[in-house]
């Protein structure tokens, strides 16, 4: 059977998702011939933005939504790309459709939002038997027309929100699978094998001292530096470990800081699971990777939710806060207040068992849930389609 994954590099966690579950598929041993192709390159003359900023979407999105933090009115500038994606509806689908004449695959998976109608009318101009699948990489849809479209294919949802938002506009029970949260890489299940006081060390640490990991992404973003400020001159007993990513910028500025507290600074790493084991608690933005990898290694979050917090990331906040598995600011401005609150009364301590006690298994459930679609096949009822108002 041949498996393809649709990604896009906006963020890295459309493929990291897909890269732990190639990985795992292949542990399994499932006898599966795997495709990983990025919507970008095969859109690439079609891309608005290389023509009118020569620079790629993708790229724009890295730069000025998670590097820059220009992300207040992003509500607006979605209903705008929305508006823009239908008016390029036709081209895509032309576009699409060549594809699938060239490469048929057997199972065809989206981790990607946005562009599902069109991925799914260019499948089914050329294969109409093949199953299309809409993996969330969010613990929910923003609708509409971002994750979750009214056409007949199959979702897998990390959470109960995202599937029952699937079944509310009419997608039926059998086309609708529950997994038990986000896919994450599979060490982030290992437990390290080394002594977490001398790996403190040799970063520089204190071996003794609370640790907070700061984390905003592959791509880093320039809050961090405000973090890193308002701790430092907080009076706090606290030490932070601070992971920049691809944002040379960002790390060479941190590095020319003096700072009363133990900080280690690192650029991009691929041992992330490894710099958690070593914190006692999480700093970052809301994203669905980032604060599910932190819970995985059992660290409470911080986060914030405000204006400038992307639409779609504002129900990751509220989960946070449902769940009582970290706290929430408005701004980072005040992340002294929030780390001074989890370290007393007891809190670190509460908040590090509700995150044990969760279960996320997903990535090693997926894997049975795209067999058992791929048996079922593609053919499904048409959802019993029902109107979705517009987020706020």
């Amino acid at each position: 059977m041949r498996v393809d994954f649709v990604l896009f590099d906006a963020g890295g966690g459309h493929r990291a998702a897909a890269n732990a579950l190639e990985l795992v598929i292949r542990q399994q041993r499932r006898p599966w011939q795997l495709r990983v192709w990025n919507l970008q390159e095969l859109l690439e003359p079609l891309d608005p933005a290389r023509k009118l900023l020569g620079i790629r979407l993708q790229d724009v999105y890295n730069r000025l939504f998670l590097q820059a933090n220009f992300t207040l009115g992003l509500g607006h500038l979605l209903r705008l790309f929305h508006g823009m994606i239908r008016l390029w509806h036709g081209a895509l689908v032309r576009r699409l459709s060549d594809h699938f004449r060239q490469e048929r695959p057997d199972l065809l998976v989206s981790l990607i939002p946005h562009f599902n109608r069109a991925i799914f009318e260019g499948l089914r101009r050329v294969h109409r038997d093949v199953p299309f699948v809409t993996l969330l990489t969010d613990l929910a849809d923003y609708p509409p027309h971002f994750w979750i479209e009214p056409q007949p294919q199959y979702f897998i949802c990390g959470t109960e929100r995202a599937a029952a938002q699937a079944r509310e506009i009419g997608h039926p029970r059998e086309a609708v699978y529950r997994v038990s949260g986000m896919v994450l890489h599979p060490r982030f299940y290992e437990t390290p094998q080394v002594d977490r006081g001398a790996a403190r060390r040799r970063l520089g640490l204190d071996p003794d001292l609370p640790t907070g990991l700061v984390l905003f992404g592959g791509h880093g973003s320039r809050v961090m530096t405000t973090i890193v400020e308002r701790l430092d001159g907080s009076g706090l007993p606290v030490q932070l470990v601070v992971l920049c990513g691809r944002n040379r910028g960002l790390l060479d500025s941190l590095r020319r800081r003096r700072n009363r507290i133990p900080v280690h600074l690192e650029g991009f790493t691929t041992d992330v699971p490894g710099y958690m084991y070593l914190a006692d608690f999480f700093i970052g933005k809301p994203g669905p990777g980032s604060i599910s990898e932190a819970l995985a290694m059992k660290l409470p979050v911080i986060v914030a939710c405000n204006a400038w917090t992307m639409p779609h990331e504002r129900y990751n906040a509220e989960w946070i806060r449902e769940q009582g598995l970290g706290l929430v600011v408005r701004s980072y401005r005040r992340v002294e207040q929030a780390v001074a609150e989890l370290l007393s009364a007891g809190n670190l301590e509460r908040f590090r068992a509700r995150a044990a006690a969760l279960e996320n298994r997903a990535v090693f459930e997926i894997p049975d849930v795209l067999a058992e679609i791929a048996a079922r096949g593609g053919q499904l009822p048409a959802p019993a389609t029902r109107t979705v108002s517009p987020k706020s």
